[in-house]
C-alpha cells in the first residue's frame, strides 16, 4: 500500500524533524505473518536525523486512553526523508495489535524523539558482532542499512535468531548487504525448520558451541544485542562464561507491550516528601528511596510513561521547585536538564517537589 506524494513537495532543504510534529503513514509492508513495517513521513516535510539504532516514542489514544510506546527506527538516517518502525504483533499487546489492525496509509500519528544510545556509530571499533532475536533485529538492521549506504568496510558479523525460516526478518536484504560489503557476514539461526524442509542454515539455539563456529573471534569484537529478555540474558551469560570483556557489550530491549510498571508498596525507610502536580492540583507522598512515577501510580494517578527506566523520555516533566536525584539511561538531554526537566520514572525526591503537570 502506497500513498502518492506530490512531486512539488520537495524536501531537499527541509529542516530536521524535532519530534511532536505529525507523522503520516505512507506505506505498510507485511514482513512476515506477524510482523509489519510502517513507513512514516513528517508533515510538514522534515528530515529524520538520528543515530542508527535510536528509537521514537509514539503517543497514541487507544480505547479512549492515552498510551505511549517506544519503537526502534528500522530505517536509516542515510535515507532521511522517511522513517520506519517494524512491529511484531504481541499476543494481548495493546499497541502492537492496534498498529497491525488499525493503522492505515494516510493515518497520522504523534511521536517524540529520536532517543537512545544504542548505536555502533557512537562507539568506533575495528570489529563488531551483532546478535538479534526476533523483532530485536530492528536497531541492528538500521545500523546495517547505514553501513551499506555508506559503503563501509566495517568488519561485522550479524547473527540473527528466529523460531523458523518463515519468521526471519529482512533475509533478502541482509544477503544483499553481505554480497556488497566486503567484510559484512550474516548467519541465520532457526530453532525449527517449520514449513521450510529445504532450510540449510544453522539449526537450534545460539549457544556456547555455536557462536564460536560462526564467529571464532567473538571475544575480540564489540557486541551489540537486541531481542527478547530471555535471549539477551542467555547471551550475557554465554559471554561472561567465555571471559568476554563486558564493558564492550551493549544491549537494547523494549518489552513495554507485555506488562505495566512495577509499583512497589509505600516505603518506610528514609525521608518522606510531598510531590505536587501544579496543573492537576494533586499531591502524593513519595519516600526518598522511591521513584516519583511509581509513587504517583501507587496514589492512583496516571502519568504518561513507556519504558519506566529513564530511556525513552516519555515521562519528561518540568520540575518547578524542589530537588531530585535522577539516574537516567539517555532519555533526556543535558540542555533539557539545564532547563529544569526531569524523568519521574528514574527520579527520587531529596525534598518536597512541584511538577508542571
Amino acid at each position: 500500500m502506497n500513498a502518492r506524494v506530490p512531486e512539488s513537495a520537495s524536501i531537499d532543504a527541509a529542516p530536521a524533524w524535532q519530534g511532536d510534529e505529525p507523522l503520516r503513514c505512507v506505506q505498510v509492508r507485511q514482513e512476515t505473518h506477524d510482523v509489519k513495517t510502517f513507513v512514516l513521513q513528517a508533515e510538514p516535510p522534515r528530515r529524520f536525523r538520528h543515530l542508527p539504532g535510536q528509537f521514537i516514542t509514539l503517543a497514541l489514544e487507544i480505547a479512549g486512553a492515552p498510551v505511549n510506546r517506544c519503537y526502534t527506527l528500522s530505517s536509516t538516517p542515510t535515507r532521511p526523508d522517511r522513517a520506519s518502525i517494524t512491529v511484531k504483533r504481541v499476543p494481548g499487546g495493546v499497541v502492537s495489535n492496534w498498529l497491525h489492525d488499525q493503522l492505515r496509509v494516510g493515518d497520522r500519528l504523534v511521536a517524540s524523539g529520536p532517543s537512545g544510545r544504542f548505536s555502533c556509530f557512537a562507539h568506533p571499533a575495528e570489529r563488531r558482532l551483532f546478535l538479534s532475536g526476533g523483532s530485536g533485529i530492528t536497531p541492528l538492521m538500521s545500523m546495517s542499512r547505514a553501513l551499506h549506504d555508506l559503503a563501509s568496510d566495517a568488519d561485522v558479523v550479524f547473527v540473527h535468531c528466529a523460531r523458523t525460516p518463515g519468521d526471519v526478518l529482512f533475509a533478502g536484504e541482509l544477503a544483499q548487504i553481505a554480497r556488497e560489503l566486503p567484510h559484512f557476514r550474516v548467519a541465520l539461526v532457526c530453532e525449527q525448520r517449520g514449513a521450510d524442509a529445504a532450510w540449510s542454515g544453522y539449526m537450534g539455539r545460539l549457544n556456547a558451541g555455536l557462536l564460536p563456529a560462526i564467529a571464532p573471534d567473538f571475544l575480540e569484537r564489540d557486541v551489540y544485542t537486541c531481542g527478547p529478555a530471555p535471549f539477551m540474558a542467555g547471551v550475557r551469560a554465554m559471554l561472561e562464561t567465555a571471559g568476554y570483556e563486558m564493558q564492550r557489550y551493549r544491549e537494547e530491549s523494549f518489552s513495554f507491550d507485555a506488562a505495566p510498571i512495577d509499583v512497589p508498596a509505600a516505603s518506610s525507610d528514609g525521608a518522606d516528601f510531598v510531590v505536587r502536580l501544579s496543573r492537576l492540583g494533586h499531591e502524593f507522598r513519595c519516600g526518598s528511596d522511591e521513584r516519583l512515577l511509581a509513587a504517583a501510580q501507587r496514589a492512583g494517578l496516571r502519568l504518561p510513561f513507556s519504558c519506566s527506566s529513564g530511556v525513552c523520555g516519555t515521562c519528561k516533566t518540568r520540575k518547578l521547585s524542589g530537588e531530585v536525584e535522577m539516574s537516567h539511561g539517555g532519555g533526556i538531554r543535558p540542555r533539557e536538564i539545564e532547563q529544569g526537566f526531569i524523568l519521574p520514572c528514574c527520579s527520587r525526591p531529596l525534598s518536597d517537589v512541584v511538577l508542571d503537570r
